[in-house]
């Protein structure tokens, strides 16, 4: 398959931006679409999703939408607010799995409905036939027209648009989130989120075939996770919140395993301070993939890191 390139819509304006103002932006810039164009994500199986983790294979860096990337009009974890991201640029998505109290897989946060919803009350105490009846709000609190969704309709919209990761709630059983995963094919655009390195192995001994964000914060925790049965094929590094050591993200290299670091919190708002620069100085330094509060700032960064070194990826193709 030949390799795709993407290329920025009027580069010449974009570089001379750029380089005029160091790629700055006002902390009170409101978030700006991505100046390139969109791309499909061309993963037909969990092999194809393994090549596209492979970091001594693929060096194309991403952008992971917190909670699925909320702004105003649009909620956390909702898929019209997945598919305002997936619009401006190829993401991962991370977003968060509940259970109701009839054992439906759903997409939410927190414990209780209220700072998300138009709803009271605990969720694992809610019925899926009455969260239906509920609507999201934004994150200035305004309510929207948009429903919660289930595990299962995120997982219907998503292939070929984005790449999931599942923050699979306390209380969620893994054997549930997998059974749903393998019964879409979507272990070619999924990967779950564990917490540990007992959580990483019970995930993949149930389902061998998943790909696992693991917490690797130093290589004390990358020696335990390489001496396990799960192979560095199957993993994905969360780095943190806070910059790691650049040894470490030659340690995870030089294994083939991709590096996330998480720049929602302090990150994000020193890049809001600085300028948008700094999401392309994070990947200099050796992370991979960006999880952030800004996707649409951060991938204007991107953008132009992307274009300026003329970075492909063969799991990439332009959108018709």
């Amino acid at each position: 398959m030949k390799k795709f390139l993407i290329w920025c819509i009027g580069t010449a304006f974009s570089l001379s931006v750029f380089m005029m103002h160091g790629c700055r932006s006002p902390a009170t810039t409101t978030p700006v679409d991505s100046t390139c164009s969109p791309a499909w994500f061309h993963l037909n199986s969990a092999s194809d999703l393994y090549g596209f983790f492979d970091a001594r294979r693929d060096q194309y860096p991403l952008i992971s939408a917190h909670r699925g990337g909320p702004k105003e009009g649009f909620p956390e974890n909702a898929i019209a607010t997945f598919e305002q991201v997936s619009n401006a640029m190829p993401a991962i998505i991370e977003c968060d799995v509940r259970m109701t109290q009839d054992s439906v897989l759903i997409l939410m946060h927190d414990e209780t409905l209220n700072r998300t919803t138009n709803g009271t009350g605990e969720l694992r105490r809610t019925t899926f036939r009455e969260l239906s009846e509920l609507k999201l709000k934004d994150p200035s609190g305004r309510l929207t027209n948009f429903p919660i969704p289930t595990l299962e309709e995120a997982l219907v919209w998503g292939k070929d648009k984005v790449i999931f990761s599942l923050d699979v709630k306390n209380a969620v059983p893994y054997d549930k989130v997998i059974k749903i995963i393998e019964r879409h094919g979507a272990e070619a655009y999924t990967m779950i989120i564990t917490y540990s390195a007992g959580q990483a192995m019970v995930v993949h001994r149930l389902a061998p075939d998943v790909l696992i964000s693991a917490n690797i914060k130093t290589s004390g925790d990358l020696s335990r996770l390489l001496s396990s049965e799960i192979p560095p094929s199957r993993l994905v590094a969360f780095v943190g919140t806070h910059e790691p050591d650049e040894a470490l993200y030659k340690q995870l290299s030089s294994n083939g395993i991709k590096s996330i670091l998480g720049t929602m919190g302090n990150l994000d708002r020193s890049a809001e301070r600085s300028g948008y620069q700094r999401y392309a100085e994070f990947v200099k330094k050796g992370a991979n993939i960006l999880s952030t509060d800004r996707p649409f700032e951060a991938q204007k960064a991107l953008d132009y890191f992307i274009t300026s070194r003329q970075i492909t990826s063969d799991y990439l193709i332009p959108r018709p």
